[in-house]
């Protein structure tokens, strides 16, 4: 039997091995947290302290203000000392809250739950809500908002996704070799709050090792499958990883609700299982320290407001010749102008990448109609039109041509001979003109 796959994508060298086999490590405590009010789709937090209020670990410092919408958690106990706009590591100015440590490590009290699986889904769901808990694969969706579907949507499926398609990235790997039972009561906790009977996890077949690890955690449960997929860029993408893994097809302009299904990453169903559980709000998660301009690559649990500076000296600093900081991976990340930008609950790694691998595309050429960009967009679009249409400013054109079912999952770029930047002319052309 072949592995799951779908039509399209690329396969760029995945350069895992530089952190793969790091086992994740606790972060230091940092002496000083930033926390965005802002860290997810939807509406800012409202703050809910002042300054030179005492806080305590997992107490709430901003509530949720509107549906799309979810709370965040201090990190560490100490002192609130400023509450203020900082930059995000897009470079916008996100109004943020500032706490300083105490090292006392003094959390608020948790409503713990051994029997969690007793309760009912409405409390499961409401436990999800109040631990803050959003998409971790860098998308950053709420997840209550994603297990409460309009009532004409019927759910029949939770997919995982632990397909971590992205080069460079381990974090998801690192969870499910260490804490795949937990990943699996996860699912099981979401199948529950949506009374769905099957639930599966999507894993790329070059993580054998983490597809024997969730195999055996999930052994016994005749509701749960894994699905082995094909190595292929971007399979993680939720709309590819349902048409590779149950054979759905998500038409475009519509979302995984539409055809019966909802996705999670692996890491937020660790989280889903510690909220339930424990009652632990997100106020950590697994970043990936990695690539050739790091001299230690690691897998860190590092807390939510974190600097990113602060992770890199703990894998040793960077090496000579650095040109580029990366937050996520390479292929949908971010360029960082500054490493005092804070990790957030969707930071999924941080790339650093020496002058020698980087393409400089400060020139870029023509579009010479070679093709390849619209052969391998997975969502069938013509990218080389979308690029065209935007250097031109001809940005209601690009509409015809379907602008906004591009996802931007850059394989376009990565093909396109002439190096041509397609993914940041269509995001130029999205922010021109309404959907």
């Amino acid at each position: 039997m072949g592995t799951a796959t779908f039509k399209g994508g690329i396969h760029p060298p995945d350069k895992k091995e530089l952190a793969a086999n790091s086992p994740i490590i606790d972060a230091k405590a940092p002496k000083i947290v930033v926390i965005p009010l802002s860290q997810h789709i939807g509406a800012p937090c409202n703050a809910v302290v002042s300054i030179g209020q005492e806080v305590k670990k997992g107490e709430v410092v901003g509530e949720a203000s509107a549906f799309v919408s979810s709370p965040v958690h201090a990190s560490v106990s100490g002192k609130v000392v400023a509450i203020g706009e900082f930059p995000n590591a897009m470079g916008r100015m996100i109004n943020s809250i500032v706490i300083e440590n105490d090292n006392k490590e003094e959390w608020a009290v948790l409503r713990d739950n051994p029997d969690y699986m007793s309760l009912s889904a409405d409390e499961l769901k409401d436990k999800v809500k109040a631990a803050g808990i959003v998409g971790m694969g860098g998308a950053a969706f709420p997840t209550v908002v994603k297990l409460s579907p309009p009532k004409e949507k019927t759910i029949d499926a939770i997919l995982l996704n632990g397909a971590e398609c992205e080069p460079y990235l381990t974090a998801d790997y690192r969870l499910m070799l260490e804490k795949p039972r937990e990943i699996i009561e996860g699912l099981k906790i979401t199948m529950r709050i949506r009374g769905v009977q099957k639930g599966y996890i999507g894993i790329e077949d070059n993580k054998p090792e983490a597809i024997a690890k969730m195999k055996e955690a999930a052994a016994g449960e005749s509701d749960i499958s894994i699905i082995t997929c094909e190595v292929k860029y971007p399979q993680g993408a939720e709309k590819m990883l349902i048409k590779a893994a149950l054979g759905r097809e998500v038409p475009p302009r519509a979302l995984p609700m539409d055809v019966g299904v909802v996705v999670q990453n692996v890491g937020t169903a660790l989280a889903i299982y510690e909220a339930a559980r424990f009652g632990k709000p997100l106020i950590e998660r697994v970043v990936t320290v990695t690539g050739e301009g790091i001299k230690q690559p690691k897998n860190l649990m590092a807390r939510i407001g974190s600097k990113v500076g602060d992770l890199i000296e703990e894998c040793g600093g960077l090496k000579n010749g650095v040109a580029k900081v990366i937050s996520g991976g390479p292929m949908m990340g971010f360029a960082l102008s500054s490493l005092d930008v804070a990790v957030t609950k969707g930071t999924s790694g941080i790339l650093v990448i020496p002058d020698e691998i980087v393409t400089h595309t400060e020139e870029f050429g023509p579009c010479i109609r070679c093709g390849r960009c619209i052969d391998i967009c997975p969502m069938g679009l013509m990218p080389s039109m979308l690029s065209v249409l935007s250097e031109k400013g001809f940005y209601e054109d690009a509409k015809e041509y379907n602008l906004f079912d591009c996802f931007e999952c850059g394989s376009c770029a990565y093909v396109c001979p002439s190096k041509r930047p397609i993914v940041q002319l269509v995001r130029l052309a999205k922010s021109m003109v309404k959907p």
